[in-house]
Protein backbone atom coordinates (compact mmCIF):
# COMPACT_ATOMS: atom_id res chain seq x y z
CA UNK A 1 0.00 0.00 0.00
CA UNK A 2 1.45 3.37 -1.36
CA UNK A 3 -0.39 5.92 1.30
CA UNK A 4 -1.35 5.23 4.61
CA UNK A 5 -4.17 6.09 6.32
CA UNK A 6 -5.42 5.35 9.95
CA UNK A 7 -9.21 4.68 10.96
CA UNK A 8 -10.19 4.65 14.48
CA UNK A 9 -12.59 2.38 14.55
CA UNK A 10 -15.02 2.94 17.49
CA UNK A 11 -16.76 6.28 18.04
CA UNK A 12 -18.40 7.36 21.79
CA UNK A 13 -21.62 6.48 21.50
CA UNK A 14 -21.35 2.68 20.34
CA UNK A 15 -23.60 -0.07 21.50
CA UNK A 16 -22.43 -1.72 24.57
CA UNK A 17 -23.59 -5.27 22.50
CA UNK A 18 -19.76 -7.06 22.87
CA UNK A 19 -19.63 -7.39 19.35
CA UNK A 20 -17.34 -4.59 18.04
CA UNK A 21 -14.89 -7.06 17.75
CA UNK A 22 -16.69 -9.62 15.79
CA UNK A 23 -17.98 -6.26 13.48
CA UNK A 24 -13.81 -5.22 12.91
CA UNK A 25 -12.58 -9.09 11.65
CA UNK A 26 -15.70 -9.18 9.61
CA UNK A 27 -14.86 -5.65 8.21
CA UNK A 28 -11.29 -6.20 7.73
CA UNK A 29 -10.94 -7.09 4.03
CA UNK A 30 -13.26 -3.95 3.04
CA UNK A 31 -11.07 -1.73 5.23
CA UNK A 32 -7.82 -2.83 3.21
CA UNK A 33 -10.20 -2.37 -0.27
CA UNK A 34 -10.50 1.09 0.38
CA UNK A 35 -6.96 1.46 1.44
CA UNK A 36 -6.49 1.75 5.16
CA UNK A 37 -3.54 1.01 6.49
CA UNK A 38 -3.90 0.61 9.81
CA UNK A 39 -6.53 0.40 12.49
CA UNK A 40 -6.82 2.13 15.82
CA UNK A 41 -8.57 0.18 17.82
CA UNK A 42 -10.64 0.88 21.08
CA UNK A 43 -9.32 0.36 24.45
CA UNK A 44 -9.38 -3.52 25.16
CA UNK A 45 -8.89 -3.76 29.03
CA UNK A 46 -11.38 -4.25 31.51
CA UNK A 47 -12.72 -0.64 32.48
CA UNK A 48 -15.75 0.60 35.31
CA UNK A 49 -17.74 -1.53 33.58
CA UNK A 50 -19.91 -3.29 30.43
CA UNK A 51 -20.96 0.44 29.36
CA UNK A 52 -17.37 1.97 29.40
CA UNK A 53 -15.72 3.33 26.41
CA UNK A 54 -12.42 1.76 27.69
CA UNK A 55 -10.77 5.01 29.30
CA UNK A 56 -11.84 4.69 32.97
CA UNK A 57 -8.63 1.67 33.05
CA UNK A 58 -9.62 -1.27 36.18
CA UNK A 59 -7.11 -4.05 34.53
CA UNK A 60 -4.55 -3.79 31.83
CA UNK A 61 -4.09 -7.70 32.22
CA UNK A 62 -7.92 -8.41 31.59
CA UNK A 63 -9.02 -8.39 27.87
CA UNK A 64 -12.18 -9.38 28.38
CA UNK A 65 -11.53 -12.34 30.05
CA UNK A 66 -12.40 -12.68 33.61
CA UNK A 67 -15.47 -11.95 35.61
CA UNK A 68 -14.71 -8.25 36.75
CA UNK A 69 -16.54 -5.61 37.24
CA UNK A 70 -19.76 -7.37 36.58
CA UNK A 71 -18.83 -8.77 33.05
CA UNK A 72 -16.54 -10.68 31.95
CA UNK A 73 -16.24 -9.45 28.01
CA UNK A 74 -15.63 -5.54 27.28
CA UNK A 75 -18.05 -3.11 25.81
CA UNK A 76 -16.19 -4.52 22.80
CA UNK A 77 -15.90 -8.45 23.08
CA UNK A 78 -14.15 -11.08 24.55
CA UNK A 79 -10.46 -11.71 24.49
CA UNK A 80 -10.47 -14.03 22.25
CA UNK A 81 -12.50 -11.74 20.06
CA UNK A 82 -9.70 -8.99 19.85
CA UNK A 83 -7.29 -12.26 19.04
CA UNK A 84 -9.66 -12.78 16.19
CA UNK A 85 -10.12 -9.01 15.38
CA UNK A 86 -6.68 -8.38 15.10
CA UNK A 87 -5.33 -11.73 12.96
CA UNK A 88 -7.75 -10.51 11.00
CA UNK A 89 -6.42 -7.17 10.32
CA UNK A 90 -3.05 -8.44 9.55
CA UNK A 91 -4.30 -10.98 7.50
CA UNK A 92 -5.76 -8.13 5.26
CA UNK A 93 -2.34 -6.41 5.58
CA UNK A 94 -4.05 -3.78 7.96
CA UNK A 95 -1.62 -2.72 11.58
CA UNK A 96 -3.60 -3.01 14.70
CA UNK A 97 -2.83 -0.50 16.64
CA UNK A 98 -3.70 -0.26 20.49
CA UNK A 99 -5.12 2.33 22.85
CA UNK A 100 -3.07 2.53 25.60
CA UNK A 101 -4.25 4.13 28.84
CA UNK A 102 -1.31 4.57 31.30
CA UNK A 103 -2.10 7.70 32.96
CA UNK A 104 -4.74 6.69 35.78
CA UNK A 105 -6.75 3.34 36.53
CA UNK A 106 -10.17 3.16 38.13
CA UNK A 107 -12.68 0.61 40.07
CA UNK A 108 -10.30 -0.06 42.77
CA UNK A 109 -11.10 -2.95 44.74
CA UNK A 110 -10.37 -1.84 48.48
CA UNK A 111 -10.22 1.12 50.75
CA UNK A 112 -6.92 2.00 51.84
CA UNK A 113 -6.19 5.21 54.74
CA UNK A 114 -3.16 7.55 53.35
CA UNK A 115 -2.29 11.41 54.22
CA UNK A 116 -2.83 13.91 51.48
CA UNK A 117 -3.22 17.52 50.98
CA UNK A 118 -5.98 18.96 49.13
CA UNK A 119 -5.29 21.06 46.04
CA UNK A 120 -6.60 24.05 44.45
CA UNK A 121 -8.04 22.71 41.10
CA UNK A 122 -7.25 25.75 39.13
CA UNK A 123 -4.11 25.52 40.47
CA UNK A 124 -2.45 22.17 41.39
CA UNK A 125 0.67 23.64 43.12
CA UNK A 126 -1.42 25.56 45.71
CA UNK A 127 -2.53 23.37 48.62
CA UNK A 128 -5.75 24.10 50.11
CA UNK A 129 -5.04 22.08 53.08
CA UNK A 130 -2.04 21.02 55.76
CA UNK A 131 -1.61 17.24 55.36
CA UNK A 132 -4.73 15.11 56.63
CA UNK A 133 -5.90 11.78 56.51
CA UNK A 134 -8.58 10.48 54.08
CA UNK A 135 -9.45 6.33 52.74
CA UNK A 136 -9.42 6.21 49.02
CA UNK A 137 -10.45 3.03 46.77
CA UNK A 138 -6.37 2.87 45.68
CA UNK A 139 -6.13 -0.91 46.62
CA UNK A 140 -6.26 -2.96 43.06
CA UNK A 141 -6.18 -6.69 44.17
CA UNK A 142 -7.96 -8.21 40.78
CA UNK A 143 -9.92 -10.99 42.41
CA UNK A 144 -11.27 -12.32 39.55
CA UNK A 145 -8.16 -12.68 37.82
CA UNK A 146 -6.41 -14.65 40.84
CA UNK A 147 -2.50 -13.92 40.02
CA UNK A 148 -3.25 -15.02 36.40
CA UNK A 149 -0.22 -13.32 34.13
CA UNK A 150 0.98 -11.32 37.26
CA UNK A 151 0.53 -10.83 40.96
CA UNK A 152 1.31 -6.91 41.12
CA UNK A 153 -1.35 -5.57 43.12
CA UNK A 154 -1.34 -1.44 42.90
CA UNK A 155 -1.79 0.18 46.61
CA UNK A 156 -2.49 3.96 47.41
CA UNK A 157 1.69 4.78 47.01
CA UNK A 158 1.58 4.06 43.47
CA UNK A 159 -0.56 6.63 43.10
CA UNK A 160 -0.03 10.54 43.57
CA UNK A 161 -3.47 11.86 43.52
CA UNK A 162 -6.83 10.92 43.52
CA UNK A 163 -10.58 13.06 42.90
CA UNK A 164 -12.74 11.00 46.17
CA UNK A 165 -12.26 11.15 49.80
CA UNK A 166 -14.10 7.84 51.28
CA UNK A 167 -13.80 8.88 54.50
CA UNK A 168 -15.22 12.03 54.43
CA UNK A 169 -17.15 11.41 51.42
CA UNK A 170 -16.02 14.50 49.46
CA UNK A 171 -14.97 14.81 45.54
CA UNK A 172 -12.27 17.20 44.81
CA UNK A 173 -8.48 16.72 44.04
CA UNK A 174 -6.05 15.76 46.24
CA UNK A 175 -2.33 14.88 45.92
CA UNK A 176 -0.89 12.11 48.05
CA UNK A 177 1.94 12.68 50.81
CA UNK A 178 5.08 10.82 51.03
CA UNK A 179 8.08 10.33 50.26
CA UNK A 180 8.67 11.03 46.54
CA UNK A 181 5.35 11.99 46.34
CA UNK A 182 4.02 15.05 44.23
CA UNK A 183 2.89 15.76 40.98
CA UNK A 184 5.69 14.96 38.27
CA UNK A 185 8.18 17.94 37.25
CA UNK A 186 6.51 21.18 35.93
CA UNK A 187 9.04 20.66 32.75
CA UNK A 188 7.34 16.89 32.19
CA UNK A 189 4.04 17.81 31.94
CA UNK A 190 1.38 20.08 31.01
CA UNK A 191 0.95 23.36 33.18
CA UNK A 192 -2.60 24.08 32.66
CA UNK A 193 -3.80 24.20 36.12
CA UNK A 194 -0.31 25.23 37.50
CA UNK A 195 0.54 21.49 36.99
CA UNK A 196 -1.65 19.46 35.03
CA UNK A 197 -0.20 15.55 36.18
CA UNK A 198 -3.78 15.24 37.73
CA UNK A 199 -6.36 14.26 35.15
CA UNK A 200 -9.00 11.81 36.89
CA UNK A 201 -9.38 8.75 38.70
CA UNK A 202 -6.15 7.55 41.03
CA UNK A 203 -3.36 8.97 38.64
CA UNK A 204 -0.87 6.68 38.48
CA UNK A 205 2.50 8.29 40.21
CA UNK A 206 5.08 7.55 37.32
CA UNK A 207 8.16 8.02 40.04
CA UNK A 208 7.75 4.88 41.51
CA UNK A 209 10.44 2.60 40.26
CA UNK A 210 7.82 -0.52 40.90
CA UNK A 211 5.18 0.91 38.23
CA UNK A 212 7.85 1.87 36.14
CA UNK A 213 8.86 -1.78 35.77
CA UNK A 214 5.47 -3.25 36.52
CA UNK A 215 4.33 -1.39 32.94
CA UNK A 216 7.38 -2.83 31.26
CA UNK A 217 6.62 -6.72 32.47
CA UNK A 218 2.82 -5.47 31.18
CA UNK A 219 4.04 -4.05 27.94
CA UNK A 220 5.95 -7.71 27.19
CA UNK A 221 3.05 -8.86 28.04
CA UNK A 222 0.69 -7.76 25.84
CA UNK A 223 3.05 -6.80 22.92
CA UNK A 224 3.50 -10.85 22.52
CA UNK A 225 -0.22 -12.14 23.92
CA UNK A 226 -1.75 -9.60 21.11
CA UNK A 227 0.80 -9.14 18.13
CA UNK A 228 -0.46 -5.25 17.68
CA UNK A 229 2.00 -3.39 15.56
CA UNK A 230 1.24 0.29 17.30
CA UNK A 231 0.34 1.99 20.10
CA UNK A 232 -2.51 4.89 20.42
CA UNK A 233 -0.79 6.96 23.33
CA UNK A 234 -3.59 8.21 25.81
CA UNK A 235 -3.96 11.42 27.42
CA UNK A 236 0.35 11.88 27.62
CA UNK A 237 0.50 16.01 28.29
CA UNK A 238 -0.62 14.71 32.02
CA UNK A 239 2.31 12.10 31.90
CA UNK A 240 6.13 12.59 32.98
CA UNK A 241 7.69 13.09 29.36
CA UNK A 242 10.70 11.29 30.49
CA UNK A 243 8.57 7.83 30.79
CA UNK A 244 6.90 8.08 27.96
CA UNK A 245 9.46 8.75 26.04
CA UNK A 246 11.21 5.66 27.88
CA UNK A 247 8.53 3.37 27.74
CA UNK A 248 8.12 3.41 23.62
CA UNK A 249 11.71 3.05 23.71
CA UNK A 250 11.17 0.09 25.67
CA UNK A 251 8.64 -1.01 23.77
CA UNK A 252 10.59 -1.11 20.25
CA UNK A 253 13.24 -3.23 21.78
CA UNK A 254 10.31 -5.59 21.79
CA UNK A 255 8.53 -4.80 18.20
CA UNK A 256 10.93 -3.04 16.37
CA UNK A 257 8.55 -2.13 14.02
CA UNK A 258 6.46 -0.46 16.72
CA UNK A 259 4.28 2.34 15.47
CA UNK A 260 3.06 4.54 17.96
CA UNK A 261 1.65 8.17 18.36
CA UNK A 262 -0.06 10.07 21.27
CA UNK A 263 -2.83 12.55 22.22
CA UNK A 264 -1.00 15.36 22.84
CA UNK A 265 -4.43 17.87 23.41
CA UNK A 266 -2.68 21.20 23.24
CA UNK A 267 -3.56 23.80 20.22
CA UNK A 268 -0.43 25.73 20.68
CA UNK A 269 2.03 24.81 18.01
CA UNK A 270 5.41 25.99 20.16
CA UNK A 271 4.14 23.67 23.00
CA UNK A 272 3.78 21.00 20.86
CA UNK A 273 6.97 21.24 18.95
CA UNK A 274 8.79 21.85 22.72
CA UNK A 275 7.06 18.58 23.43
CA UNK A 276 8.06 16.32 20.73
CA UNK A 277 11.74 17.32 21.17
CA UNK A 278 11.24 16.62 24.94
CA UNK A 279 10.50 13.12 24.20
CA UNK A 280 13.12 12.63 21.27
CA UNK A 281 10.58 12.08 18.78
CA UNK A 282 9.69 8.98 20.22
CA UNK A 283 6.26 8.82 18.52
CA UNK A 284 4.08 11.09 16.71
CA UNK A 285 0.99 13.22 17.39
CA UNK A 286 -2.58 13.99 16.92
CA UNK A 287 -2.49 17.59 15.13
CA UNK A 288 -4.77 19.22 17.40
CA UNK A 289 -3.68 22.88 15.61
CA UNK A 290 -5.02 21.66 12.16
CA UNK A 291 -8.50 20.20 13.91
CA UNK A 292 -9.42 23.32 15.51
CA UNK A 293 -9.02 24.90 12.21
CA UNK A 294 -10.65 22.33 10.55
CA UNK A 295 -13.43 23.57 13.02
CA UNK A 296 -13.40 27.09 13.50
CA UNK A 297 -13.68 27.31 9.42
CA UNK A 298 -16.79 25.17 9.32
CA UNK A 299 -18.14 27.70 12.17
CA UNK A 300 -16.80 30.77 10.19
CA UNK A 301 -17.90 29.72 6.89
CA UNK A 302 -17.11 32.70 4.30
CA UNK A 303 -15.73 34.75 7.09
CA UNK A 304 -12.81 32.32 7.31
CA UNK A 305 -9.43 32.70 4.95
CA UNK A 306 -9.05 29.32 3.53
CA UNK A 307 -5.19 30.69 3.13
CA UNK A 308 -4.91 30.38 6.47
CA UNK A 309 -6.12 26.66 7.24
CA UNK A 310 -2.96 25.43 8.06
CA UNK A 311 -1.50 28.04 9.63
CA UNK A 312 -0.06 26.70 13.57
CA UNK A 313 -0.40 22.89 12.41
CA UNK A 314 1.44 20.38 13.49
CA UNK A 315 1.02 18.86 9.83
CA UNK A 316 3.03 22.56 8.58
CA UNK A 317 5.49 22.47 10.58
CA UNK A 318 6.94 18.95 11.42
CA UNK A 319 4.63 16.82 8.89
CA UNK A 320 6.68 13.56 9.08
CA UNK A 321 5.13 13.79 12.89
CA UNK A 322 1.67 14.76 12.41
CA UNK A 323 -1.40 12.31 12.88
CA UNK A 324 -4.25 14.46 10.56
CA UNK A 325 -7.53 14.08 11.88
CA UNK A 326 -11.16 16.00 11.67
CA UNK A 327 -13.07 14.53 13.96
CA UNK A 328 -12.42 11.54 17.01
CA UNK A 329 -14.07 10.23 20.23
CA UNK A 330 -13.32 13.35 22.24
CA UNK A 331 -14.15 16.42 19.39
CA UNK A 332 -17.92 14.34 18.61
CA UNK A 333 -20.95 16.13 19.75
CA UNK A 334 -21.73 15.60 23.69
CA UNK A 335 -18.09 15.35 24.40
CA UNK A 336 -15.79 16.79 27.18
CA UNK A 337 -13.78 18.56 23.87
CA UNK A 338 -16.84 18.69 21.62
CA UNK A 339 -15.37 20.92 18.67
CA UNK A 340 -17.56 19.01 16.07
CA UNK A 341 -16.67 19.70 12.51
CA UNK A 342 -19.90 20.48 11.06
CA UNK A 343 -21.58 18.41 8.29
CA UNK A 344 -21.42 20.55 5.15
CA UNK A 345 -17.59 21.55 5.67
CA UNK A 346 -16.83 17.30 6.73
CA UNK A 347 -16.04 16.45 2.70
CA UNK A 348 -13.68 19.69 2.39
CA UNK A 349 -12.19 18.75 5.64
CA UNK A 350 -11.12 15.35 4.75
CA UNK A 351 -10.14 16.23 1.28
CA UNK A 352 -7.29 18.26 3.09
CA UNK A 353 -6.28 15.78 4.61
CA UNK A 354 -6.91 12.93 2.74
CA UNK A 355 -5.46 14.41 -0.67
CA UNK A 356 -2.30 16.27 0.46
CA UNK A 357 1.25 14.31 1.12
CA UNK A 358 2.13 15.77 4.19
CA UNK A 359 1.33 14.34 7.42
CA UNK A 360 -0.53 10.74 8.04
CA UNK A 361 -4.35 11.28 8.13
CA UNK A 362 -7.02 9.32 10.20
CA UNK A 363 -10.37 8.83 9.39
CA UNK A 364 -13.00 8.67 12.02
CA UNK A 365 -15.42 5.52 11.87
CA UNK A 366 -18.16 8.16 13.29
CA UNK A 367 -17.55 10.09 10.06
CA UNK A 368 -17.61 7.01 7.54
CA UNK A 369 -20.27 4.61 9.43
CA UNK A 370 -22.73 7.30 10.64
CA UNK A 371 -23.61 8.00 14.21
CA UNK A 372 -27.01 7.15 15.99
CA UNK A 373 -28.78 8.15 18.83
CA UNK A 374 -28.83 11.49 20.65
CA UNK A 375 -25.71 13.17 18.92
CA UNK A 376 -26.85 11.59 15.86
CA UNK A 377 -24.77 12.35 13.08
CA UNK A 378 -24.63 10.80 8.96
CA UNK A 379 -22.35 8.70 7.27
CA UNK A 380 -19.91 10.43 4.96
CA UNK A 381 -18.85 6.95 3.59
CA UNK A 382 -19.21 8.06 -0.09
CA UNK A 383 -17.14 10.62 -0.06
CA UNK A 384 -14.94 9.39 2.10
CA UNK A 385 -14.33 6.32 -0.62
CA UNK A 386 -13.86 8.33 -3.33
CA UNK A 387 -11.25 10.60 -1.47
CA UNK A 388 -9.44 7.13 0.02
CA UNK A 389 -9.20 5.88 -3.45
CA UNK A 390 -8.12 9.50 -5.04
CA UNK A 391 -5.57 9.13 -2.10
CA UNK A 392 -4.20 5.60 -3.17
CA UNK A 393 -3.58 6.48 -6.97
CA UNK A 394 -3.32 10.57 -7.47
CA UNK A 395 -1.16 11.61 -4.66
CA UNK A 396 2.32 11.64 -5.81
CA UNK A 397 4.69 13.93 -7.59
CA UNK A 398 5.21 17.38 -7.41
CA UNK A 399 2.62 18.95 -5.19
CA UNK A 400 1.85 22.79 -6.51
CA UNK A 401 -0.31 25.05 -3.69
CA UNK A 402 -2.43 27.66 -5.21
CA UNK A 403 -3.76 29.47 -1.46
CA UNK A 404 -4.65 32.63 -3.30
CA UNK A 405 -8.11 33.64 -2.26
CA UNK A 406 -9.88 33.46 1.28
CA UNK A 407 -12.69 31.70 0.22
CA UNK A 408 -11.31 29.29 -2.77
CA UNK A 409 -8.04 27.63 -2.42
CA UNK A 410 -6.37 24.39 -4.87
CA UNK A 411 -3.35 22.65 -5.25
CA UNK A 412 -2.23 20.05 -8.08
CA UNK A 413 -0.34 16.83 -8.00
CA UNK A 414 1.64 15.85 -10.78
CA UNK A 415 1.76 12.03 -10.52
CA UNK A 416 5.03 10.50 -10.50
CA UNK A 417 6.66 7.49 -12.73
CA UNK A 418 4.44 4.54 -10.99
CA UNK A 419 1.20 7.13 -10.57
CA UNK A 420 1.70 8.95 -13.37
CA UNK A 421 -1.86 10.01 -13.43
CA UNK A 422 -2.20 14.25 -12.41
CA UNK A 423 -5.19 15.48 -10.18
CA UNK A 424 -6.84 19.28 -9.29
CA UNK A 425 -8.12 19.72 -6.09
CA UNK A 426 -10.10 22.58 -5.99
CA UNK A 427 -12.53 23.96 -2.83
CA UNK A 428 -15.02 26.61 -1.76
CA UNK A 429 -15.71 27.83 1.70
CA UNK A 430 -18.16 30.62 -0.39
CA UNK A 431 -19.98 30.68 -3.34
CA UNK A 432 -19.06 28.74 -6.73
CA UNK A 433 -15.95 29.66 -7.95
CA UNK A 434 -13.11 28.64 -10.26
CA UNK A 435 -8.97 27.95 -10.01
CA UNK A 436 -6.89 28.58 -12.84
CA UNK A 437 -3.92 25.76 -12.33
CA UNK A 438 -1.44 24.46 -14.02
CA UNK A 439 -1.24 20.43 -15.17
CA UNK A 440 1.62 20.46 -17.38
CA UNK A 441 1.82 20.25 -21.29
CA UNK A 442 1.53 16.30 -20.90
CA UNK A 443 -1.85 16.67 -20.12
CA UNK A 444 -2.11 19.35 -22.96
CA UNK A 445 -5.54 18.01 -25.19
CA UNK A 446 -6.78 15.97 -21.69
CA UNK A 447 -10.54 15.98 -20.67
CA UNK A 448 -10.46 15.98 -16.81
CA UNK A 449 -13.86 15.23 -14.38
CA UNK A 450 -14.72 15.76 -11.04
CA UNK A 451 -14.86 12.47 -9.19
CA UNK A 452 -16.04 13.37 -6.93
CA UNK A 453 -19.13 14.02 -8.87
CA UNK A 454 -19.93 17.93 -7.71
CA UNK A 455 -19.39 19.43 -10.86
CA UNK A 456 -20.79 18.33 -14.33
CA UNK A 457 -18.14 20.27 -16.37
CA UNK A 458 -15.64 18.67 -18.50
CA UNK A 459 -12.76 20.49 -18.64
CA UNK A 460 -10.05 20.28 -21.87
CA UNK A 461 -6.32 21.29 -20.74
CA UNK A 462 -5.19 24.04 -23.17
CA UNK A 463 -2.10 23.30 -25.15
CA UNK A 464 0.41 25.12 -22.66
CA UNK A 465 -1.16 23.01 -19.84
CA UNK A 466 -3.30 25.47 -17.91
CA UNK A 467 -7.04 25.17 -17.06
CA UNK A 468 -9.43 26.60 -15.30
CA UNK A 469 -11.58 24.24 -12.57
CA UNK A 470 -14.62 25.02 -11.29
CA UNK A 471 -16.32 24.52 -8.01
CA UNK A 472 -19.49 24.65 -6.32
CA UNK A 473 -20.06 26.85 -3.46
CA UNK A 474 -19.07 25.39 0.00
CA UNK A 475 -17.93 22.36 -1.80
CA UNK A 476 -14.95 20.18 -2.71
CA UNK A 477 -13.99 18.81 -6.76
CA UNK A 478 -11.38 16.48 -7.18
CA UNK A 479 -10.53 16.47 -10.99
CA UNK A 480 -8.74 13.84 -12.99
CA UNK A 481 -8.36 12.86 -16.63
CA UNK A 482 -11.78 11.03 -17.41
CA UNK A 483 -10.41 8.22 -19.69
CA UNK A 484 -8.93 6.76 -16.13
Amino acid sequence: MDKHTIMQYFEWYLPADSQHWKRLAEDAEHLSQIGIGMVWMPPAFKATGLNDVGYGIYDLYDLGEFDQKGTIPTKYGTKDDYLEAIQALKQHGIRPIADIVLNHKAGGDELETFQVRKMNPTNRQEALSEPYEIQGWTGFTFPGRQKQYSDFNWHWYHFDGLDYDALHEETGIYQIVGDNKGWADQNQVDTENGNYDYLMFDDIDFKHPDVVAHLKEWAQWFLETTGVTGFRLDAVKHISEDFMADFIAYAKTLQPELYAFGEFWKDDIDTTLRYLDGTNYQYDLVDVGLHMNLYQASQNGADYDLTTIFDGSLVQIKPQSSVTFVENHDTQAGQALQSKVEDWFKPIAYGLILLRQEGLPCVFYGDYYGIEGDFAQPSFQEDLDKLLYLRQHYVYGQQTDYFDHPNCIAWTQSGDEEHPQSLAVVLSNSEAGWKRLDMGTLNAGKTFVDYLGRCADKIVIEEDGWASFPVQGGSISAWIEESI
